[in-house]
């Protein structure tokens, strides 16, 4: 029984898409909480200071955490290790990996960088936590002095959770490099657990606080997780520091770039909170409730796809025959989901928002703003799900420079976007310069992709587009006439109206899309059928994949 526990957490996934179908289930399930645990705040909450704080408290530990940590993982660890398991004496499954002295270099490299890395949190954390009011004062300027003292409590606490989140990504990418899906995608789970915890059991007791100290117990829960399955798989731990090991300076040269790049992610991310600061009471936390709902189907389908693929692409990345199939089947299979996914965001979104988030303290103000931030939102929908799989292109070809000076280009545009909009349309300015950028972000990528590397499959792809497209714009009338069909037999102000109008004109349109993609015998549509009918998540792979090849932002928040 031991050790069948052992080999379901050890057993490789195989392919694109049973790999991006583990991911993206269990990704659904953590939005699911994601969701639960926005409706637990905007209840206890409302749209107002309190969360504004909350919001704010994030943005410093999080911006360690995305620095130092998603940079060396993303860019630089991944295909380094991946490169060194090669020598390992596996079975197909990796159930059974031998202890020779060929697996010395890769487990070393492991202990290695999670002793560096821990130091360095630990030091960073640290020093974020004594200089906390000044960098509090820097990215909340507009806030009051009690609530500026509010958020430095919160952010001094917060600065525990890097130490743990970044231990759990280099677990997280070991499992990810022996294409170990299984408990990777269960982590971000338990880390929204922990955050639903501090809402739900340490808030009456601390106060705001117990929603920092959720986050802390969130980030532990994420890391502890995945040291089994890592053990399992032969590694142990081991107390040295090796700053001359040539596998390390490889990934410190390769992080870099995506370092950069990241930073200027992390300060477009610090500008809004610096302009959402200054605007009406509760801005920042509109932002973050809409960007969150817009964040669910991006995870699920987007992130999925892309860290599935990655492995693959890496694999594949100097063979152009393979690497534009294996990028062109990813993509269409993204879009497939995102295109209808944009349309129900954008027809029932007013739905979506009270049953999600109207409850309590959250008001028909909040609800407005937030209605107004959505939309503007998911008119990029598209480009966010696709932009992590485009950088990976540019990361498995071991150009982390592009994405960066793209990255840097946008973000410049983005601010002043923000300035503009914000000034004169409030929050949901914000949501539309965020888009705006987005979708000049996916253009320039591909482009210079185009430029590159030459045809990327753009016809099939257009193909599909516009099959995708003809189904979500038909399903989006058929949404539209069953709200209002629905409507003179249901109680619109309960929450079990709201509910039914939006589940009842979802779930047609749903039906209507994928039934058109049928008839017009959509190469994806009928692949998904193939995977229902086969039950292959966790089974054989269908050949047409297989021929394909074969494969493999963490939280999930």
């Amino acid at each position: 029984m031991i050790l069948d526990l052992k080999n379901i957490f050890k057993k490789r996934t195989k392919g694109i898409a049973a790999a991006a179908i583990l991911v993206g289930v269990f990704s659904l399930f953590s939005r699911f909480l994601g969701i639960f645990r926005d409706r637990i705040l905007a209840g206890q909450f409302g749209a107002g200071q309190e969360l504004d704080a909350y919001y704010s408290a994030f943005r410093i530990p999080d911006l360690i955490y995305n620095l130092i940590v998603l940079g060396a993982l993303s860019a630089g660890f991944i295909p380094v290790f991946s490169n060194l398991i090669k020598r390992m004496r596996c079975d197909e499954n990796y159930y059974f990996c031998s202890s020779k002295s060929e697996n010395k270099e890769a487990w070393d490299l492991v202990s290695n960088i999670l002793n560096i890395l821990t130091l360095a949190l630990l030091f960073l954390s640290l020093i974020g936590a004594v200089f906390a009011p000044s960098l509090v004062s820097l990215i909340a300027p507009g806030f009051s002095p009690e609530l500026k003292a509010t958020t430095v409590a919160m952010t001094r606490i917060m600065f525990f959770s890097p130490v743990f989140l970044g231990v759990s990504s280099i677990l997280g990418g070991v499992l990810q490099s022996f294409k170990n899906f299984l408990v990777f995608s269960l982590a971000p789970i338990f880390y929204n657990l922990g955050i639903i915890c501090g809402a739900i059991f340490f808030v009456p007791v601390l106060g705001i606080s117990g929603l920092a100290w959720g986050v802390v117990l969130g980030a532990f829960m994420h890391m502890i997780i995945q040291v089994p399955p890592v053990k399992a798989l032969g590694f142990s731990w081991k107390a040295f520091i090796n700053f001359y090991d040539h596998n390390l300076r490889k990934i410190l040269l390769m992080m870099v770039p995506r370092t950069l790049s990241l930073a200027i992610a992390q300060i477009n991310l610090l500008v809004i909170t610096i302009i959402a600061s200054t605007l009406s009471s509760g801005s920042l936390a509109v932002f973050n409730f809409a960007n969150n709902l817009q964040s669910f189907p991006i995870g699920i389908f987007g992130i999925s796809f892309a860290v599935a693929a990655f492995p693959t692409l890496a694999a594949s990345a100097f063979d152009q025959k393979k690497l534009i199939n294996n990028f062109s089947y990813a993509l269409r299979q993204i879009l497939f989901f995102i295109i209808p996914s944009t349309v129900l965001l954008i027809t029932l979104r007013a739905q979506i928002i009270r049953v999600v988030l109207g409850t309590g303290e959250f008001s028909w103000r909040d609800t407005i703003l937030t209605i107004d931030s959505l939309g503007f939102f998911a008119l990029s929908l598209f480009a966010q799900a696709t932009i992590p799989l485009l950088v990976r292109v540019f990361y498995a070809r071991e150009n982390s420079k592009t994405p960066f000076y793209i990255g840097l280009a946008v973000v410049v545009a983005n601010i002043f976007l923000s300035l503009f909009l914000g000034k004169r349309m409030g929050v949901a300015g914000l949501a539309l310069a965020f888009s705006l950028s987005s979708i000049l972000n996916f253009m320039i990528l591909w482009m210079w992709l185009y430029f590159e590397i030459g045809d990327l499959d753009q016809k099939k792809i257009m193909v599909s587009v516009v099959k995708f497209s003809i189904a979500a714009l038909i399903a989006g009338v058929f949404v539209q006439t069953g709200k209002v069909f629905i409507w003179p037999f249901i109680d619109m102000t309960k929450f079990w109206g709201v509910l039914t109008q939006g589940f009842v004109a979802g779930f047609s349109g749903l039906i209507i899309y994928f039934f058109l993609c049928y008839l017009m015998k959509s190469e994806e549509m009928l692949e998904l059928i193939e995977v229902i009918k086969k039950k292959m998540p966790f089974g054989k792979r269908m050949k047409k994949i297989e021929e394909i090849g074969d494969q493999s932002e963490a939280r999930g928040l």
